[in-house]
């Protein structure tokens, strides 16, 4: 089947602001459909409201509206472009409901425009929790019991003939806001205000609550033709009850009789087809661990996290084939490598996705989790086992643990521990390890946390591999812990020894890693992607070009976003440019850097002196840029100088200067011939004063004047800075 004549050009709405449960994963399915369609020779539209993405960059699409994404801006749009068509199902939840909102006003059928990809219809089946079930029951597939309600009063009378605990699942939501489980009628009243208040339509199912079931999803693709095929099977370590954006995801599944894994998948390929879905669509199960009773959970009609999770894990790039689906093109037509997007990616490796929280930041929250997302981002492990894959996710969080240990519990007893992990919380795995090491059992653990004791097991191995470090140090037993996925600094820890030391004595044995490809169609194409591993053969091959490394940001989180994707993924653009080979070190799943066809070579690691050096050691590029990786880069910084690399850019001795404020109060000093001080008010009265003399209006540029002022007194330049009130007590210029 060929692509779609009748359509020239073709409207994208992105997904606005970076949101919990709507992070960098919309930036790069939008950028793949934009390019894609571009590919294909269609004149591309973008509205998007978000100026720190890659997706609203000028040689993304073809025109880029920055303007709210509303159905007032967008309605706009399209009178003004008047675009052939629109693809509801690359922006996120907010692009979806604009979408189903502009067909529903009748502004697409007034414009002439088509809606490609799944229908609206299909899109309310799958969305619409009322219509969702009644899909399931007339197919035949198994849904959870539950009552679609339009108010707490109808919420109270379900919630009782269904039998406590509940879920509550507000329609058209995203991230599960607004949802929750509740045990009693009071926890449902509570939640249920806000349920209501934040679904679009007024609709929240009220289910009965499966927690403890295994939670089990898979990424299904399906083109107009209906050829369905399953990209990737993932399986949750936390159970039903975590929100799977929250949640410690591995792949492929690993627990699951082959009978049962099956049984799933097809239930995912009967869904898709029955729904008429054309495209990615992530469907979620709910198994019982003594059976095999499963339940639908939900259905996600569009590309979501999870797509860019099983993109990055399987190599396969679902938003790029879900927008040549849209414009009518059959799984056969879509290129990938040196193949059609029609087979079934088969993964050799181990992938581990770790959700990254905002509880540095906000430390008085509760780090309780539910069926609201809390992440704002998360990063993904590679391994040849799990272990593996597990240790170097931990390594990639950057929450001050490179190992399955935290400070924090060391003083809590076993029973402490142990009432701890009765709720899910966002560093269960790391009291569990502690529980682990206490000799706390495997079957006690399990019953706490109803977590499959073989995840459990895993755990173990990593502990009973610290105990057997304790007491040797010896060439045989650190090439077992580097397979298992140990790094220097904590063996070294292990050994009461240096980092360098362990590095030496790896060096003298020549004991370093090898880089995989990961390759899931097996046809012999080479994929510039690639992961470190203690085992197996190398398969990256090294080219006499010149070459430098960028340096990736690592997880979203608050204070460090998506801008520093934007800043890595143009630097290898002018990199490649100017001829030199790029290779990119990154670890987000979510991200248009870890794309392997940005960079010349992605490697997928974490971004720490080690693992980073180890790829230098192996590529030995002209130097590396740490100046647009955000923090995480910077950081890295000294510690690569130390060992000798080059730093390119802005030195190092430049960046310290920066974020150093004894050495930029000197810079100052030496420039200025003073430092400037801070106007300390000590009464908040005498603040009081500034306001009754300047209005609200006048007041910061009446003050600004006062500043320059002062610097004119001080220096001959006549250097001003601007003025900023920090508190009611304080002013700083």
């Amino acid at each position: 089947m060929s692509k779609r004549t009748d359509i020239k050009k073709i409207l994208i709405i992105g997904s606005g602001p970076i949101i919990i449960g709507q992070a960098a994963e919309f930036d790069y399915a939008g950028t793949q459909a934009c390019l894609a369609l571009k590919e294909e020779g269609y004149e591309v539209v973008l509205c998007n409201s978000n100026p720190a993405t890659i997706m609203t960059d000028t040689i993304i699409a073809d025109k880029v509206y920055m303007e709210p994404l509303t159905l007032e801006y967008v309605a706009k749009i399209i009178r003004h472009e008047r675009p052939d068509a629109i693809i509801p199902g690359i922006g996120g939840q907010t692009g979806l409901n604009l979408a189903m909102q502009l067909e529903k006003k009748g502004i697409l059928k007034e414009c002439n425009v088509k809606l490609l990809g799944t229908s609206s219809a299909s899109i309310e089946r799958a969305e619409d929790r009322e219509m969702f079930k009644e899909l399931c029951e007339s197919i035949g597939e198994p849904v959870i019991p539950s009552e679609i309600t339009y108010s707490l009063e109808e919420a109270k009378e379900a919630a009782n003939r269904i039998g406590y605990p509940v879920v509550l699942r507000p329609a058209f939501t995203l991230g599960g806001t607004g949802g929750g489980f509740a045990y009693n009628d009071e926890e449902l009243m509570e939640i249920g205000v806000n349920a209501f208040k934040l679904s679009p339509v007024h609709q929240v199912l009220i289910e009965k609550s499966v927690k403890g079931y295994k939670e089990i999803e898979f990424e299904v693709m399906r083109d107009s033709n209906d050829h369905a095929i399953t990209i990737c099977g993932m399986e949750n370590i936390d159970p039903v009850g975590v929100h799977t954006g929250d949640s410690c995801v591995v792949a492929p599944i690993m627990t699951l009789s082959k009978e049962d894994e099956k049984m799933l998948n097809d239930s995912a390929i009967k869904l898709i087809k029955e729904l008429k879905i054309e495209g990615g669509c992530n469907v979620q199960f709910a198994l019982n661990p003594h059976s095999s009773e499963y339940y639908l959970i939900e259905v996600n009609p569009r590309v979501s996290r999870s797509s860019a999770l099983a993109s990055k894990a399987s190599g396969y790039p679902i938003a790029r084939v879900t927008a040549k689906i849209a414009v009518g093109m059959a799984l056969e037509d879509i290129q990938i490598a040196n193949t059609n997007a029609a087979f079934e990616p088969k993964l050799d490796y181990v992938i581990a996705k770790l959700p990254r929280f905002p509880f540095d930041k906000f430390a008085s929250a509760t780090n309780k989790l539910g069926t609201q997302m809390k992440a704002t981002g998360e990063i993904m492990g590679i391994g040849s086992n799990l272990e593996e894959a597990l240790l170097k996710g931990i390594r990639s969080l950057e929450i001050g643990a490179n190992h399955m240990y935290l400070s924090k519990f060391d003083n809590m007893s076993v029973e402490e521990l142990l009432e701890y992990i009765t709720e899910f919380r966002s560093d269960n795995i790391f009291a569990i390890a502690e529980l682990i090491y206490h000799g706390v059992s495997i079957e006690k653990i399990h019953e706490v946390t109803m977590i499959t004791p073989f995840f459990l097991e895993a755990f173990k191995n990593i502990i009973d591999m610290e105990e057997q470090l304790r007491v040797r140090k010896d060439v045989e037993i650190l090439t077992a812990a580097k397979k298992m996925g140990f790094c220097d600094k904590y063996i070294a820890r292990l050994w009461k020894c240096n980092e360098l030391d362990v590095y030496n004595m790896r060096k003298e044995n020549n004991l370093f890693p090898v880089f995989k490809m990961v390759d899931t169609c097996h046809t012999g194409a080479y994929i510039p992607y690639f992961y470190s591993s203690y085992t197996g053969e190398n398969t990256s091959r090294l080219t006499d070009k010149k070459k430098i490394i960028v340096l990736g940001a690592g997880p979203i989180r608050i204070g460090q976003g998506v801008e520093f994707d934007y800043s890595t993924v143009h630097a290898v653009m002018t990199i490649k440019n100017a001829g030199y080979e790029a290779i990119i070190i990154n670890n987000n799943p979510e991200t248009v850097s870890t794309d392997y066809t940005t960079a010349d070579k992605l490697y997928f690691e974490p971004l720490t002196p080690e693992d980073v050096m180890n790829i230098i050691h192996f590529e030995k590029p002209e130097g590396v840029i740490a100046s647009l990786g955000g923090q995480t880069a910077i950081n890295l910084a000294s510690k690569l100088q130390e060992r000798g690399i080059k730093i390119l850019g802005t030195t190092l001795e430049n960046i310290d200067r920066a974020e150093d404020r004894d050495q930029f109060e000197k810079l100052l000093k030496d420039f200025f011939g003073f430092v400037p001080e801070t106007i300390i008010v000590s009464e908040p009265r005498y603040f009081k004063s500034f306001k009754q003399v300047f209005n609200k209006e006048t007041f910061a540029g009446q003050a600004k004047k006062m500043m320059y002022a002062f610097f004119q007194s001080k220096t001959a330049n006549g250097f001003i800075r601007d003025v900023r009130f920090t508190s009611d007590t304080f002013i700083k210029y």
